[in-house]
């Protein structure tokens, strides 16, 4: 007797927001694919596949990641489930988004190309199939919201950063200008980034001192009952 028979089966997938930051552009952006098959068969779509069978969500979408973009154990958490009955026109699909967040200079080319992947700013991203415009927008929220709680915003960094690059990540991802002054402010007084006795000099003459976060310090400031507040309202 097999249990549950009696209920309809339905097709679950995992839908992958894949963020990434662009620091000579100063710009967030999205890496999609032209979908391969029916149906909406070339048209832009976020990366995505079905769950199978002895496979969890975060596997799936780990799996999926890393076919993509060649990496590994990188910052990914579960963003939505999306269910409505006429979402997927194949069939009755129930999709798990995951939003992740990469360092772009990281990625495999190879892989980027041989899915036919590219990045695309948000500022001029192209129709998205299904509702995937939906998944982006609320990833694009849930980002803003963690990262005035959270230090994810070094997960789309270079080891290294100046200040100003810093404050032009998250200029990018809040989408509007940020005091620099009360910026440079906060951040260095949380006492997480660890200044390197290297300078950035490509854009300036007198350079920029590089930093890089450090994140052993960063996990004892927690254990301690540190906060990461970094609201810039």
């Amino acid at each position: 007797m097999k249990l549950y028979s009696e209920y309809p089966r339905h097709l679950i997938a995992v839908d992958c927001i894949i963020f990434g930051y662009d620091i000579t552009d100063k710009e967030i952006k999205l890496l999609l694919i032209k979908r391969s098959f029916e149906p909406a068969m070339g048209r832009w779509s976020l990366a995505g596949g079905f769950v199978m069978e002895k496979e969890s969500l975060d596997k799936a979408a780990s799996r999926i990641l890393f076919n993509l973009t060649g990496l590994r154990d990188v910052y990914m958490e579960q963003s939505y489930a999306y269910g409505e009955t006429n979402r997927d026109p194949g069939a009755r699909v129930v999709s798990a988004a995951y939003s992740a967040l990469i360092k772009i200079q990281n990625i495999d080319e190879k892989l980027k190309e041989l899915n036919g992947a590219h990045w695309h700013s948000l500022s001029q991203l192209p129709h998205l199939i299904f509702d995937h415009s939906e998944m982006v927008g609320r990833a694009l929220d849930e980002l803003q919201g963690q990262v005035k709680v959270k230090p994810v915003g070094f997960e789309l960094l270079p080891e290294k950063f100046t200040l100003v690059q810093l404050q032009d990540l998250y200029e990018a991802i809040y989408q509007r200008h940020i005091d620099r002054r009360n910026f440079r402010k906060k951040i260095l007084s949380m006492n997480i980034l660890e200044k390197l006795g290297e300078k950035e000099k490509e854009t300036s003459k007198k350079g920029a001192f590089y930093y890089r976060f450090n994140r052993e310090r960063y996990e004892m400031h927690m254990k301690k009952g540190f906060y990461f507040g970094l609201d810039t309202n």
